[in-house]
């Protein structure tokens, strides 16, 4: 089984079409979605949803208001002013960072931490295959503990399976996330985009993935926006010795694809685009198999 890791320098670059793209393309695939904090491939694939698990991580504070004293010493110790006193101490939403300060000093002891739910994960069937992904709750962090959770779960289905692919839509960026997202991969595809943004996210994330020595190639998408960039895209991959896999054009029926909710070789085979991606399909396959 080879795994195939998208990433991009940021978002927006049209990574996720260019993922379910492919996913319709490579054969016996497992899907992993580990853009966990702004999740969006389900949007073009569809999934029908077969089980659906709590994710728990970090603690958070619980005050019991039977036991509060309304004291206020919680709340003058809480480096994050995350407890507002009433007649009784109250946490605020979303604030609490879980250190404990206010639990080791209640003279109460009304106050304990509890671990917390920070989102769920899906296993579920898609026309293309299974696929595992995650909502993140709001304002929750710890994504980069749920990118791995995804992956190991995809990983492990991916081998009751027997798949020949594990395809994986990376988070954005070069954080925690991405960082997370690199554990088993044996090719890293960068979507960029022909502005100086684009050439600069794309340095930033190839310094990265050569930091984890995985091999890695090049998709350009909407290269003709402005040739000039690409330009410069392409001379930075000679230069680092990076494959340029594919120019993908701008071409409106991605858009449409989009809102079709369907990958664009499924709505729009004979676009440009689409026959863009063919090509790049074929390169895939062709470096997977040693040529």
């Amino acid at each position: 089984m080879k795994e195939l890791l998208i990433l991009s320098g940021k978002g927006g670059t049209g990574k996720t079409s260019i993922a379910g793209a492919l996913a319709m393309l490579l054969p016996e695939t497992v899907l992993a979605d580990c853009d966990v904090d702004a999740a969006d491939l389900h949007l073009l694939l569809s999934p029908q949803v077969r089980e659906e698990h709590a994710f728990w991580s970090g603690v958070e504070a619980v005050i019991d208001p039977i036991l509060c004293a309304g004291c206020g010493l919680c709340a003058d110790l809480c480096e994050f002013h995350a407890i507002r006193m009433e007649e009784k101490a109250e946490l605020k939403l979303f604030s609490c960072e879980g250190c404990g300060v206010c639990a080791r000093f209640c003279p109460e002891h009304a106050i304990r931490l509890q671990e917390k739910q920070c989102g769920v994960w899906f296993r579920s069937d898609t026309e293309y295959g299974p696929m595992v992904h995650a909502r993140l709750g709001i304002g929750e962090e710890n994504s980069g503990k749920l990118v791995s959770l995804v992956k190991k779960r995809a990983r492990e289905l991916a081998e009751v399976e027997k798949a020949s692919w594990l395809l994986v839509d990376g988070p954005p960026g070069i954080g925690c996330p991405v960082i997370a997202s690199f554990s088993g991969a044996d090719f890293v595809l960068l979507i960029t985009e022909p502005t100086l943004a684009g050439l600069h996210d794309l340095q930033r994330v190839a310094d990265l993935a050569r930091h984890f020595k995985v091999s890695v190639g090049v998709c350009i998408n909407k290269w003709d926006l402005h040739p000039g960039y690409s330009a410069d895209i392409e001379r930075l991959c000679r230069e680092q010795g990076i494959p340029v896999l594919a120019k993908i054009p701008f071409d409106r029926a991605v858009v449409w694809a989009v809102v079709a909710a369907m990958p664009l070789p499924k709505h729009a085979p004979n676009s440009p685009a689409a026959l863009a991606v063919y090509g790049l399909y074929e390169k895939i396959i062709s470096l997977a198999q040693g040529n």
